[in-house]
């Protein structure tokens, strides 16, 4: 009976130790990319299946929408778009906002790249991003009051995926207005 005893208990320490390291994954440089589907800022499915491999893709997740550094960040990656598309680069941002947020988001600031809703964090967990719980701000946008409120907030890290589908660049340190010239000095390494 004690053996019993014994082997259930190492069989439910072996199953959580396997499910805890779903949740703490820790993509490196030289990884591949993991893949997913959620929803685009248009509502529309995001498939990672038929953008990695295609382009370099730059995934960068932030903490929230219409907040003070997130903007800087976006509004940078909106300017420095044109050169990072003629290096065939796409930008894809990420959060806990939702579609609806996202929307708002990109209106306010004409942001001219995909945002995805990862609302409950499957993505950022995925890659190994640090979640807090969400929450709730109150923004105005075209003199009209709205509450965004999000499922998780992220910590602000940046991967570039490679043509091959593999990692290339990893930052966990990320500063939120120089994010994009961070990204165009990783992508002018990568064509040479």
């Amino acid at each position: 009976m004690k053996a019993i005893i014994q082997f259930s208990l190492v069989l439910s320490l072996s199953v959580f130790a396997a499910s805890a390291c779903v949740h703490a994954a820790d993509v490196s440089v030289g990884d591949a990319a993991p893949h997913f589907s959620v929803k685009d800022d248009q509502g529309e499915t995001w498939d990672s299946r038929k953008h990695f491999g295609e382009k370099i893709v730059v995934l960068y997740f932030y903490p929230a929408d219409m907040t003070g550094g997130c903007t800087k960040q976006a509004c940078s990656f909106r300017d420095d778009l044109p050169r990072l598309s003629d290096q065939g680069v796409e930008v894809i941002g990420v959060s806990g906002d939702s579609v609806e947020n996202h929307q708002l988001f990109k209106q306010a600031h004409d942001l001219n790249f995909t945002l995805l809703a990862d609302t409950e964090g499957k993505i950022a967990k995925a890659y190994g991003v640090p979640l807090r719980t969400g929450g709730s701000i109150q923004r105005t946008v075209d003199d009209k009051e709205f509450t965004l409120t999000r499922g998780v907030t992220a910590a602000r890290w940046t991967f570039v995926i490679g043509k091959d589908g593999k990692v290339v660049h990893k930052d966990t340190s990320v500063n939120a207005a120089k994010d994009s010239e961070k990204v165009m000095e990783v992508v002018k390494k990568l064509q040479k």
